[in-house]
């Protein structure tokens, strides 16, 4: 037994360099290797060590200090606190050498191999992806990739050549320290914390808080050295039955004071709205255990139950239900001594490994391929899936703007995880606040381009519900459900984001293309050519960028093909109507692109033909309500049905704009309807509802949002009807359903 209560910040392993006698750094490079790594090719190591020092020969450091000792330094990480390999250390020593001296990547390969090249290669290339403000295709993400895929530790050398510019970063000016911290905030810090380097996520976050905000990182800091002696005391005291207990046991083991970090400290401050003096939490324990045996630890947790008393809402179990990035830890809060709350972590020293190492406890080489030349992580199923996450983002990025991937992968970097079910009791893992699109997502594409509605552990819930750990999930689906702008708001995940993006976008040319053939289309018949000048002109007069937001705009019916035409000078003042021309087909595009002639102005005969119309969305009209018109500005006429609230509350001050209307007598295509359902919620009821809309005329379902209160349930339903007295046969059904009690039009 080993019972070691550390201090409460982590310092820096090994003596530091002075940058006056290279030859005693690399002995002490080298005496360090020999302890930590796995092989140890000395002869590789010093020429790597004599190449960077040639290399940078004429260097000097922001500090002043030569240029070398900054890779050395970047070395000595890689083997103090990420242990990988020879071919590393290597690497992480020419690092900067293709950037900023004269020697080529040819050079490296020559004489050091292919291996080291393609690593020093990718770190190369991503040496800016991370710098936000300097994105400029997303390109650099495919780049930043292909290098992660392709040999992983690319993203570690990466992650020590960040720490020592943080561990530096007093050399800089003010300006340049602000934008660094921030980046390593906003990027390296989380990035390190999903390839589960703990220890560099947290000093990461450390040194970054340290320059964006020194006067709370200050006070936070002087206020825990202030503390240390009584925290460490009382920890000694909580962990010494605790220890007595497992030595009984004969257990061999592991007793530490957690750190509790400062940054951690600060976000948790902000977050509860309290000061440093009444956090509960900066009390804490670590038990590492030299076993085997998972089951250990579970053992180890009833011990201290026994010991102190538990609080059951503070337990989380990570070994049965590992994180993403592999961690595996029991947690667990108690009541120790004096009433005071202490946390409390149980792990194997495996665990401990991999939740310190991350990545880097895993990297291992092959022996017997290629002497060491291909990565068994190629073959182990945690690295596969982190290699899979990163892939997973990227192929879906499709045409997402630089901003918006970078948005993504920060948010998918960070977030804690909640642990959901499928129906067949398959896990699925998804960050905290996911809801049932994103989980629709996460099993398909498809499933979730066509997600209505989702059941909760059997309960109808709607679709911005947030899903908790332990929750069995099941997508309710329509052919005729896609996804619209709001999803976006609603789904937390890059892979659902994305998607929907994508959806959208490919709906918006599709659009585009709409407008742009009907444009062609009515030049031709009216045999009119409009000049590049003129059509410039028209643009200008409606404010519109570009033609591809003009071509949207009279796709989706929002401009006239008429008034763009007497904005090019095409048609004269005096001219009232086009010739109608033969419509495209419009089966696909959105309803409010369909039935343009489907009114008429009471009182004007004959009817205006190609006068614009939007049907309102508060209400919904179909044909057979009472209408009413409002005259919008540059965008026609908006119908409501007569009885919408809207129209009631805009009351006299809308009636110079108000204008009475009938529905023409031929109608034809399919109204959007909205309806609301409220009932007894019962198992089928959601798929009773469904049918009985279906059933009558083939009805097709747009989307369904479903909540449920106890044993009730309120849905909203939109589908497509052909007129008010196909909803009237619809609405007929439902009231047939049992535990259905009321059904009516929705106003929204």
């Amino acid at each position: 037994m080993k019972l070691n209560i550390l201090g409460w910040r982590k310092q820096t392993p090994g003596t530091v360099t002075t940058g006056v006698d290279p030859n005693a750094d690399l002995e002490l490079l080298l005496s360090e290797c020999r302890k930590q790594l796995p092989r140890c090719n000395e002869a590789l190591i010093r020429k790597a060590f004599q190449f960077c020092l040639q290399a940078h020969k004429n260097d000097l450091r922001e500090s002043g200090e030569p240029y070398y000792t900054h890779p050395l330094e970047v070395a000595r990480i890689i083997v103090n606190e990420i242990p990988l390999d020879d071919v590393s250390v290597c690497a992480a020593l020419l690092h900067d050498v293709v950037e900023d001296t004269t020697y080529s990547l040819e050079d490296i390969r020559a004489e050091f191999g292919a291996t080291v090249a393609e690593i020093v290669d990718g770190a190369t290339k991503i040496s800016g992806i991370f710098r936000s403000t300097e994105i400029r295709q997303a390109e650099n993400y495919r780049k930043l990739l292909l290098a992660l895929v392709k040999d992983v530790r690319v993203i570690l050398i990466k992650f020590a050549d960040r720490l020592h510019n943080m561990r530096t970063l007093g050399a800089l000016p003010p300006e340049r320290q602000k934008r660094i911290a921030q980046e390593t905030l906003d990027i390296y810090a989380p990035f390190a914390h999903r390839f589960g380097l703990a220890n560099l996520k947290w000093e990461l976050e450390d040194l970054a808080f340290k320059y964006l905000n020194p006067e709370e990182y200050n006070k936070i800091k002087q206020a825990l050295a202030e503390s240390r002696a009584e925290r460490e005391a009382y920890i000694e005291r909580f962990a010494a039955p605790i220890a007595e207990r497992l030595r009984k046991e004969g257990m061999q083991f592991e007793i530490t004071g957690r750190p509790k970090h400062i940054y951690s400290i600060y976000q948790k401050m902000q977050r509860l709205g309290v000061p440093m003096s009444e956090l509960y939490d900066l009390l804490a324990v670590r038990i590492i255990l030299d076993t085997n045996e998972n089951k250990d630890c579970y053992t180890v947790y009833g011990i201290v139950a026994d010991i102190y008393e538990p609080i059951a809402e503070r337990f989380k179990d990570y070994i049965a239900r590992p994180k993403k990035n592999s961690y595996q830890s029991l947690h667990a809060a108690f009541i120790g001594p004096e009433g005071k709350r202490v946390e409390v972590q149980i792990r194997t020293r495996a665990m401990h490994e991999v939740a310190e190492r991350g990545i880097a406890a895993h990297f291992r080489y092959k022996e017997n391929q290629g002497n060491g030349r291909v990565p068994s992580w190629w073959h182990d199923k945690e690295l596969e899936e982190w290699a899979n996450w990163v892939r997973d983002i990227f192929e879906n990025a499709g045409d997402e703007a630089p901003e918006q991937l970078l948005e993504s992968f920060k948010l998918n970097l960070y977030q804690d995880e909640i642990y959901v079910y499928t129906p067949r009791n398959d896990l699925i893992i998804l960050p905290k606040g996911a809801t049932p699109i994103d989980f629709a997502y996460a099993i398909h594409s498809e499933i979730g381009n066509h997600c209505i509605g989702a059941k909760v552990n059997g309960k109808l819930v709607p679709l911005d519900y947030q899903l908790k750990t332990g929750d069995q999930v099941e997508i309710l689906t329509s052919k005729n459900q896609h996804p619209t702008k709001d999803w976006e708001r609603i789904c937390v995940t890059h892979k659902a984001r994305s998607n929907i993006r994508k959806y959208l976008n490919e709906e918006k040319r599709r659009i585009v293309e709409h407008g742009k053939q009907l444009w062609e289309k009515q030049l031709r018949k009216l045999n009119i050519t409009i000049a590049q000048e003129q059509f410039d002109r028209m643009l200008a007069k409606l404010s519109i960028p570009n033609p591809t937001e003009f071509f949207y705009k009279l796709g989706y019916g929002i401009i006239s093909i008429e008034s763009a035409l007497r904005l090019c000078g095409a048609l004269p003042a005096e001219e009232t109507t086009i010739p109608s021309s033969n419509p495209i087909s419009t089966t696909s595009l959105p309803e409010r692109l369909q039935s343009q002639a489907g009114v008429i102005l009471d009182g004007v005969h004959p009817p205006i033909p190609n006068l614009l119309y939007h049907y309102a969305r508060c209400c919904n009209p179909v044909p057979g309500d009472d209408i009413v018109g409002i005259i919008t500005i540059g965008s026609g006429i908006k119908i409501h049905r007569r009885d919408c609230r809207n129209i009631a509350e805009l009351g006299e001050s809308m009636q110079a704009r108000m204008v009475n209307l009938t529905w023409a007598p031929h109608q034809s295509g399919d109204y959007l309807a909205t309806i609301r359902v409220t009932g007894e919620d019962r198992p089928g009821m959601l798929h009773d509802i469904t049918n009985a809309i279906t059933g009558c005329r083939n009805t097709n379902i747009r989307s369904v949002n479903i909540d449920a209160f106890g044993s009730d349930f309120e849905g909203i339903i939109t589908l497509y009807v052909k007129d008010l007295h196909h909803l009237n046969e619809i609405f007929s059904r439902i009231r047939t359903i049992r535990g259905v009690r009321t059904v009516s039009r929705f106003n929204g």
